[in-house]
């Protein structure tokens, strides 16, 4: 059986997603580091799959210097992984609400992923009731 990546956005006020594997690991990036548009009114009613959204995260390169730190790891489990034969991974990223720096860390993570390695992404979008599969 190949590797699936289940990668979760969500917000830290409702804990950290479980994981229904039973293996208890993965990851959890903490992306309340990053600037946060859920400060601005113009942003409030957005998630990180919208465009402006997604403008305002880049903008600065926070966001970007995030995301290839945590590339550089989990490519490198991913890779372990793979070798070993595993056939589950999770990755989890939280912020505030789970709506705007989480997602867009998510989806990328989930794109890096899928587009590098042809593994099964399962993407969970928590607070936004939102699932995607990338399937090899």
């Amino acid at each position: 059986m190949a590797l699936t990546v289940y990668i979760t956005s969500f917000s830290f006020k409702r804990g950290i997603p479980d994981d229904p594997s039973g293996n208890g690991g993965g990851y959890v990036f903490d992306c309340r580091g990053t600037n946060n548009p859920g400060r601005y009114e113009e942003y409030k009613a957005l998630t990180g799959l919208d465009k402006p959204v997604i403008d305002f995260l880049e903008k600065d390169g926070e966001i970007l210097d995030f995301l290839n730190h945590v590339y550089a790891i989990v490519d490198k489990h991913t890779e372990c992984f793979m070798r070993r034969d595993f056939t589950s991974l999770r990755v989890n990223f939280g912020c505030t609400g789970g709506q705007h720096r989480s997602v867009y860390c998510a989806e990328h993570l989930a794109q890096h992923l899928h587009d590098k390695y042809g593994v099964t992404v399962s993407l969970n979008h928590r607070e936004q009731k939102l699932t995607k599969l990338y399937e090899r």
